[in-house]
């Protein structure tokens, strides 16, 4: 219990940390190019953190990280059938793995 705690606060403060970071960079690259090239205004820090806020929600979705974005998605577009696909490419040889790709792409 005590462990799983420490794991869930050292998890969140990564975060908390990768999310400051990140603001940063997105202002101080904003601020770099942005003025210069499209006479746009110059960000402060919170407007930095929004937009990247605001392109995550858009383009990156709000669940999950590296796991949903691996294994679930992909389980989730096979139907939940990719740990069976899984096993039987595993279970495969070489010969038979290399007529199947053939016989996918459609050079046999």
């Amino acid at each position: 219990m005590k462990r799983t705690l420490r794991f869930r606060f050292t998890g969140v403060l990564i975060m908390l940390v990768m999310i400051a970071v990140f603001g940063a960079a997105v202002m101080l690259l904003w601020n770099a190019l942005m003025p210069g090239l499209l006479n746009l205004p110059a960000l402060n820090y919170w407007q930095a953190a929004g937009i990247l806020l605001l392109t995550r929600i858009l383009f990156g979705g709000l669940g999950g990280g590296l796991t949903h974005r691996g294994v679930r998605r992909t389980e989730s577009l096979l139907g939940g059938h990719a740990g069976k696909l899984r096993e039987k490419w595993m279970k495969m040889s070489e010969d038979e793995r290399k007529e199947f790709i053939n016989k996918v792409s459609g050079d046999e």
